[in-house]
């Protein structure tokens, strides 16, 4: 990554108190580097490995058996010096104190000021189908399949859940599954979370939402949480990949410095709450800090955002969960609890409003339901589960009929809100965290529920008749078709940009 083995090593050396390089051993990509640039050359696709000395033979030999590169280029010290030598001639000789440590610190100022924000005002006699069509068909939450398709996702046929799939081959997933080989069953899990339009209300509550979100998305497909117990094999790691402008304060050049680098504090605040909640350890990232376009005078800049991309063990691929209905009659729940949380939701976005009330992750109400998610798939309680995000309830009560063009009657009285305080914009768009949308074959119904409690809000059941209705204290809110459901969901501005092939709708 960033200055290359002069980084990679200088760290690694701090282990050890020092290490010797030879530069005229490192492979080039072109010939005639200076021995400065080799050192400090940021070419991708490298990695700096500290091996006993005892193992290198069988670890070189891994590598001609893998067809990949390995080289031997120094040894570590305990000297306290970075020895950098090119046909052992000195290129660079580094007292390590002085290295790591021998440079202040660059001190900046980061000042957060909470957006001047309220709730927005909307039209009382909304035609929610009209909605939800328009979200369906939005750029955020509408099909990639046009991009999709232009990718090999299938690995060698070890795929277990693609990113597409049901019998249309259109039902969108949470997370691939990938088998790791045809001798085992164990596989690993993809996901990835990112939010960057909570960031305009609070870059804390972004960052935190996109790591729950590509936790919860492996969870929905069966993934289990790790560390809920000594040993348990349970392996997750997660990636932080930082998207922001320039945070450094200059009263004329970046006047609003402050504010951009409190909203980088906060991200990273919230990471660390979100690894310690969870107890999935941060093994490796990418920053990006200084996005800024500037032509003509005029300076713009990205929005801070980071994308957490999070892989986990799977133990058996062949117990792992999809999200498109399965079978008529079965029950329909949302696990979690919806809040009044519409700000910076994809509603609001078709309105052009900001909105106030950002989702937040409630970190011990979550953990809670996601031991209990994996519970419930070792008793095979869970048909289907897609988890809640882009567009809340109404978008994912849409998706997943896109599989096998099922449909479903929903009555939002049965008892998604117990206390009776949401408005009907809430209870089908809220974008709160941690929450599935599952379904339940009638016989598990009271297994089901008695293993989760109140946390599982009754919802309706799937239908044969391919039709999606939704009502709410007799009144119905939404009747469509899932079909054309689907094709506005299939013919959004992705596909339609790139030319994909239009879906044929059934009436």
């Amino acid at each position: 990554g960033a200055g290359g083995l002069s980084s990679s090593i200088g760290e690694l050396a701090t282990i050890s108190g020092g290490a010797v390089v030879e530069l005229e051993k490192v492979p080039l990509k072109y010939p005639g580097l200076r021995p400065w640039e080799i050192f400090v050359s940021e070419s991708q696709e490298r990695f700096s490995l500290a091996v006993e000395p005892n193992k290198l033979d069988e670890l070189l030999a891994l590598g001609r058996e893998m067809e990949v590169e390995l080289t031997d280029i120094g040894y570590f010290t305990a000297a306290g010096f970075l020895d950098v030598r090119f046909n052992n001639e000195p290129v660079a000789y580094l007292d390590m104190e002085f290295l790591h440590n021998g440079v202040p610190r660059k001190v900046l100022e980061a000042e957060w000021q909470k957006p001047a924000v309220q709730e927005p005002t909307l039209p009382a006699d909304l035609n929610y189908t009209d909605v939800l069509y328009r979200l369906l068909g939005s750029l955020n939450i509408c099909s990639r399949e046009s991009v999709i398709r232009q990718y090999d996702h299938e690995v060698k046929g070890r795929t277990i859940i693609k990113p597409l799939m049901g019998a249309t081959g259109q039902a969108p997933q949470d997370a691939a599954v990938v088998r790791f080989n045809f001798e085992t069953w164990e596989g690993v899990a993809v996901s990835n979370g990112i939010l960057p339009r909570f960031g305009d209300l609070d870059a804390y509550h972004m960052s935190a939402g996109a790591f729950d979100e590509a936790v919860r998305q492996i969870v929905a497909v069966g993934g289990k949480l790790p560390n809920l117990h000594y040993a348990d094999g349970n392996f997750w790691s997660v990636n932080d990949n930082f998207c922001v402008p320039d945070s450094v304060y200059d009263s004329v050049m970046n006047p609003d410095g402050k504010l951009k680098l409190a909203k980088l504090v906060r991200m990273c605040q919230a990471l660390r709450d979100a690894t310690a909640a969870y107890c999935i350890p941060l093994t490796s990232g990418k920053d990006s800090m200084k996005n800024d376009f500037k032509a003509d005078g005029v300076k713009i800049s990205v929005p801070p955002t980071v994308l957490y991309s999070m892989t986990a063990k799977i133990a058996d691929v062949r117990r792992t969960i999809t999200s498109d209905f399965k079978q008529a009659a079965d029950l329909i729940y949302v696990l979690g609890e919806t809040y009044d949380e519409l700000g910076g939701s994809e509603f609001y976005q078709l309105f052009g409003e900001l909105g106030a009330n950002v989702p937040q992750v409630r970190f011990a109400e979550a953990k809670a339901l996601y031991e209990l998610v994996g519970q419930a798939n070792d008793q095979h309680l869970i048909q289907s589960c897609h988890d809640l995000s882009d567009g809340g309830l109404a978008v994912a009560l849409a998706e997943a009929t896109f599989g096998y063009g099922f449909g479903a009657d929903v009555d939002l009285d049965a008892g998604l809100d117990p206390a009776g305080e949401l408005a009907v914009a809430a209870l089908l768009f809220s974008e709160s965290h941690s929450r599935f949308l599952v379904t339940v074959a009638p016989e598990d119904e009271d297994a089901f529920e008695q293993h989760f409690g109140g946390r599982a809000y009754y919802l309706g059941v799937v239908t044969e008749d391919g039709q999606l209705r939704v009502q709410h204290q007799g009144n119905s809110l939404i009747s469509a078709s899932t079909a054309v459901l689907r094709h506005e969901w299939a013919n959004g501005p992705v596909n339609r940009i790139i030319g994909f092939g239009q879906h044929e709708v059934q009436q």
